[in-house]
């Protein structure tokens, strides 16, 4: 989902056509490339195995923008137990998915918008119906991130978050 309004750059000072208002990791941090062709390592779209050891899904943290009735959302990875990820597998494709109690989980994804790294801030992966992502919790902390989530976010903000990710590389 973008704002059809787009935003003038506070990096490049362009103006670009489209506000997003997610973004999504395509991995965990601890993903490596090189683990694609091994026997004990996965990653699909929602779900992340390394080294047959590490279990992750990946979820939207989301976050109210004040004043509309937009939410911003980032796409995560949260690693869990291997008994709530088999769980969570288990159930994967099955109706009524959404009455599991919320599965604890470590955040696996860095956010480098963020001043401190929201690497293993504590979350709650909440399961949704067959074909929406997980909603992912975070426990209250004074991390920028957790209170944002809990607060909201401006439109401004959501303009300096797609500012800096799209100039991440230094472009």
């Amino acid at each position: 989902m973008t704002s059809d309004s787009g935003f003038a750059c506070s990096c490049c000072g362009a103006h670009h056509p489209e506000l997003p208002l997610n973004y999504t990791a395509e991995a965990p941090a601890v993903w490596d490339p090189a683990f694609a062709d091994a026997d004990d390592c996965l990653l699909s779209p929602d779900q992340c195995v390394v080294r047959g050891r590490h279990y992750f899904v990946k979820g939207l943290i989301e976050i109210p923008v004040i004043g509309s009735d937009d939410v911003f959302s980032w796409g995560v990875w949260v690693s869990l137990s291997r008994e709530n990820f088999s769980r969570a597998a288990d159930l994967w494709d099955s109706p009524g998915r959404e009455g599991e109690k919320p599965y604890f989980g470590w955040l696996t994804t860095e956010l480098p918008v963020y001043p401190a790294t929201p690497l293993n801030l504590k979350t709650h992966v909440h399961t949704r119906p067959v074909g929406e992502r997980p909603s992912i919790e975070l426990e209250p902390t004074d991390h920028p991130l957790a209170v944002e989530q809990r607060t909201g976010i401006t439109l401004d903000r959501v303009r300096e978050i797609a500012a800096a990710v799209r100039h991440a590389d230094g472009a």
